[in-house]
């Protein structure tokens, strides 16, 4: 068959229209990415929590005021018992609030720590919207609002649940404390990413926390507590955070449990675990 002059370049025009227009697909998708990935890491839920009195016995409504001009929700639990002079700054999860880790501050304090449970901002009724940066400035806040009450850094154990894990692990990079404590920690956002939504490039995320990187330059006393049937954070990231710790003092696998299981949040492994860190470091 013959091909006219008129014939010969529409292969080639059809060929650039599909370019182009694969192009203007992975612009879109990218910019859906980029726009919307904070609403899948930060998952504020439960509105503002009560005051802290009527949650749990003797703990005080706390203000907190972060570098950037925002005010943050907070409690501060006593020690009830046997008062070790030691103060516990817990860094939440990426989801609910501080009202859901009550049990959890009852537990340490019985166990003689002060706690300081706390809200990111966006969280717990708190102004603002979550990022990296942010929750770093909002850690700050919290470890300020300990020192005001005698309890600076060296006084201060950190605990932090999963993404708390990874705030807190940057805040003992700039402000080391007496002991870190880190339950369910993944490795960074970008490890979390391949496994969860595999098809995000790593080079899209706003955020990157690298949790694994970040903890090599913490020389602190650091115990990692995991559970064995963690769907969220594989076990393999926690393990791989207490294998970059220069100082690590245990590593605790809890059989059974998930990454929500109660025996994770505030069971008696994990208390137990904390309290032998805290009695090193005394």
């Amino acid at each position: 068959m013959t091909v006219t002059d008129g014939e010969r370049p529409r292969r080639p025009l059809r060929r650039a229209v599909a370019a182009a227009a694969a192009v203007v697909v992975l612009v879109l998708l990218g910019g859906l990415v980029w726009g919307l990935q904070r609403s899948l890491i930060y998952l504020p839920t439960g509105g503002e929590p009560p005051s802290a009195g009527e949650v749990v016995e003797g703990a005080e409504d706390v203000r907190l005021h972060t570098d950037d001009g925002l005010g943050l929700g907070a409690w501060y639990v006593p020690a009830r018992d046997g008062d070790r002079g030691t103060a516990v700054l817990v860094a939440n999860g990426n989801a609910g609030n501080r009202r859901t880790r009550a049990p959890l501050a009852r537990a340490l304090s019985g166990q003689g720590f002060s706690v300081l449970l706390f809200d990111y901002r966006g969280y717990g009724g708190n102004p603002g919207a979550p990022s990296e940066e942010g929750l770093a400035s909002d850690a700050r806040a919290a470890a300020d609002a300990l020192a005001e009450r005698g309890h600076g850094p060296e006084e201060t154990l950190y605990f932090g649940e999963s993404l708390g894990a990874a705030v807190v692990v940057g805040l003992a990079a700039e402000r080391p404390p007496a002991g870190l404590f880190l339950r369910s920690p993944f490795s960074s956002l970008a490890d979390m990413a391949r496994v969860h939504y595999p098809f995000v490039p790593g080079a899209l995320l706003r955020d990157t926390y690298p949790v694994a990187e970040t903890i090599g330059e913490v020389d602190v006393p650091t115990s990692v507590a995991m559970g064995e049937a963690d769907t969220i954070v594989p076990v393999e990231q926690s393990r791989e955070v207490a294998g970059a710790s220069p100082d690590l003092v245990e590593e605790v696998v809890v059989e059974g449990a998930g990454h929500n299981d109660a025996e994770m949040v505030y069971g008696p492994e994990v208390v137990a675990a904390f309290t032998r860190l805290a009695d090193r470091v005394r």
